[in-house]
């Protein structure tokens, strides 16, 4: 009999700090209460009734360290968070506000790097490597393993054992950040600063923009000065030279030792013409510039802390230097130049390749101070996932930078110098031999195979029963027939469902910020724009289970246009919604689509005739062959006799699917039921895999065979029977 799970105990990491009443840390009276509080009125009420008793709960405070940790941070932060006490909650008071707890206070807080939570109260479930072994280290006592963090894609650019390529270390971001802190301490000595820009100002012809007139447009000197207007100086329209020099000059000014970077990759710059953050003095406001002060200080307090205070602070502080006429949503662009991996800067390049690569958009430009931390929470959360196209704040600047559709060639000069664009970068390339490397257990010549017959034929869907790795194998024959995985704005993943529209794939109306319906392009239609953007490199559709929407309605007029011989301008169609009478379009020849359809789905639309023609089907099957064996042995050091027992238990289940005249040879179960993700650190195969079969075969199964739910109880119950 296969056991049944048990009710799991949650993981809470909670903050000991009040907003609303005492600001002084609590974690001494938590402990000699024995009680745990939510110290706001009106926020996180249901979170915390959700804590129940044997839950485990631990204080935590997080802040950031440069010295002092056990690796070399190469002169970058690293988020820290300490671990205060350990205990479990014994009672829910059912307010929201209050549990008791039975805890255990640790004499000397332990420091965890890297993966800390962006908030007061952290619910952390086991699932991913990461959050296990955080759970292990407060609560199990085990020692965090700072090497795998490290070189994880999130922070192996700053942190990792192998150094990257030069367009990628983002070697500008300690001296920004270091000058930022230098900064802060000028917030109240602001006649300094003017005194040594006035110095700067007789060496640097080009800081000379920075001078004040007053109510008859009579120059004169600046009598006040924001930090981001300081920052901008050398983050604007000029030359790659000039940045070098200002930017080492502010730093002797501002007492540092650091040099200036000399390279200035993935940095979004001002417009010439709007460099200030604030307007000449007949038109500024009083308080302006202090505002700004105000929001400089509270995102270097929000970049070393995540409680709440700081978070409510920050908010309130961006909205206010926000409303400043002229800066808007400029604002974000300085924040990243002061905490480049902390926030995330909203120019035109960045806000396009969120919208069309990252598929995040509701008017970013206009985002208040709470939303623009709810983007931020959601993208931080977004790039521990080894898949996902960036794994950081500077990563996503550069990688806009390098798209080749929204790329832009300013034409601003300045002082008579042109602007020195950076290049793009070289790309590592990828093929065929790097997706079995990555874990493919199908051959070369065959993946070389399928690539020839998706070039041929434009649109491949690959077509299998559920584990078989369709979407993974998807997106990195995308990156092979690009011929790298740094081009991720050349792919767009879109997911097909039951109520998928041409209107939501192809155009269609919708409501602008204005509540005006507008004529909005949908996934396909941007990727045909980008790929005729960019003529000479291979762009890529990836429709997830494509045959869970009706494809036909879908493409529309689009479907005949996506057919290999048809890809010419010569066989461009009107639109349903066209943008102006004349107007047509064509699927260009360097657009390519690929699709993946899970057979065993019973819900499936009938695929028309018409659609399948236009498409090249592989077929992928269950795959635990000789490279599946080396692969569990070399990447998870799986004894062979455990391998090749689940193994033969394995197909002998899949023997039994195949010939059950209800189900067949589609329904089969797939080898990433039983192969570990490659990131993922299995300290025991069988319990691994045992967790697998009571979560994920055994319901199932039971889906299966849902009329003889005792066949599935007994076919899973082989799998892990006498298993050791």
């Amino acid at each position: 009999m296969l056991e049944e799970v048990n009710t799991a105990k949650q993981n809470w990491f909670v903050g000991a700090f009040f907003s609303d009443r005492d600001p002084q840390d609590q974690t001494a009276r938590f402990l000699a209460e024995g009680v745990w509080e939510n110290g706001f009125e009106d926020r996180h009420l249901d979170v915390v009734k959700s804590m129940r008793p044997g839950d485990r709960i631990a204080i935590k405070a997080s802040y950031v360290r440069k010295h002092g940790v056990p690796f070399d941070t190469r002169g970058h932060l690293v988020s820290t968070m300490a671990i205060k006490a350990t205990g479990r909650v014994t009672r829910n008071h059912g307010d929201g506000r209050r549990v008791d707890v039975d805890w255990n206070p640790l004499e000397q807080p332990r420091e965890w790097y890297f993966y800390t939570g962006r908030a007061t109260i952290w619910k952390v479930a086991a699932g991913s490597w990461m959050s296990e072994a955080l759970i292990r280290f407060a609560f199990d006592n085990e020692q965090q393993d700072i090497s795998r963090f490290r070189n994880d894609a999130a922070w192996s650019k700053r942190f990792g054992d192998e150094d990257p390529s030069p367009e990628e270390d983002f070697q500008w971001t300690p001296f920004y950040e270091e000058l930022a802190t230098a900064l802060l301490s000028y917030k109240d000595r602001r006649g300094e600063l003017l005194a040594a820009l006035q110095n700067l100002q007789t060496r640097h012809e080009n800081l000379n923009y920075l001078t004040d007139k007053d109510e008859n447009g009579v120059a004169m000197p600046l009598d006040d000065i924001c930090p981001f207007t300081l920052f901008g100086s050398f983050n604007r329209g000029i030359t790659h030279t000039k940045r070098t020099t200002l930017a080492g000059d502010w730093a002797k000014a501002l007492g540092l030792s650091t040099p200036p970077p000399t390279a200035f990759d993935a940095i979004p710059l001002l417009n010439n013409q709007n460099s200030w953050f604030f307007s000449y003095k007949p038109d500024r406001a009083p308080g302006d510039i202090d505002a700004l002060w105000n929001a400089f200080e509270a995102a270097l307090h929000l970049a070393s802390s995540s409680e709440d205070q700081t978070r409510i602070r920050f908010a309130e502080a961006y909205d206010r230097a926000r409303s400043i006429p002229g800066v808007g949503g400029k604002l974000s662009m300085g924040l990243f130049w002061i905490r480049p991996w902390n926030f995330l800067p909203l120019d035109g390049q960045s806000r396009n390749y969120l919208k069309t690569a990252l598929m995040l958009d509701g008017n970013l430009f206009q985002a208040d101070g709470s939303r623009y931390l709810d983007i931020l929470d959601t993208l931080v959360a977004k790039f521990d996932d080894p898949e996902y196209p960036v794994h950081s704040f500077p990563e996503l600047s550069w990688t806009a930078f390098l798209d080749p559709s929204g790329r832009t060639n300013s034409s601003d000069e300045a002082d008579g110098d042109p602007v020195e664009l950076a290049p793009a970068s070289p790309t590592k390339p990828y093929s065929v031999a790097d997706i079995v490397l990555d874990g493919c257990f199908v051959s070369e010549s065959e993946l070389a195979d399928i690539l020839a017959r998706w070039r041929s034929k434009k649109n491949i869907i690959l077509q299998g029963p559920p584990g078989t790795g369709k979407t993974w194998l998807a997106r990195r024959l995308a990156y092979a027939l690009i011929g790298s995985r740094d081009l991720k704005s050349a792919i767009r993943a879109v997911q097909f469902h039951p109520n998928m529209s041409y209107e939501d794939f192809v155009r269609g109306w919708r409501p602008g910020s204005d509540g005006q319906l507008t004529l909005v392009n949908g996934p396909f239609l941007e990727m045909v724009e980008r790929a005729n953007a960019a003529p000479e490199v291979p762009h890529v559709v990836l429709i997830e289970e494509i045959n869970r929407g009706n494809p036909v309605p879908v493409f529309g007029e689009l479907l005949t246009l996506i057919e290999a011989g048809k890809r010419s301008p010569r066989e461009a169609l009107h639109l349903a919604y066209p943008r102006a009478s004349d107007e047509t379009v064509h699927v260009p020849s360097n657009l390519y689509i690929i699709g993946t359809m899970n057979l065993a789905d019973r819900s499936l639309a009938i695929m028309d005739l018409a659609f399948r023609r236009r498409f090249g089907f592989i077929s992928l099957a269950p795959a635990l062959n000789d490279s599946w064996l080396l692969w569990m042995q070399t990447k998870h050091n799986v004894e062979v006799a455990q391998l090749v027992s689940i193994r033969r238990r394995f197909e002998t289940l899949n023997a039994t699917i195949r010939d059950d005249a209800t189900l067949g040879p589609e329904f089969m179960l797939g080898h990433s039921f039983v192969t570990p993700p490659a990131e993922e650190r299995v300290d025991s195969y069988v319990s691994w895999f045992r967790s697998v079969v009571t979560t994920e075969i055994a319901p199932t199964l039971k889906e299966y065979w849902f009329e003889d739910p005792s066949s599935a109880e007994a076919e899973a119950s082989k799998l892990v029977e006498g298993l050791n």
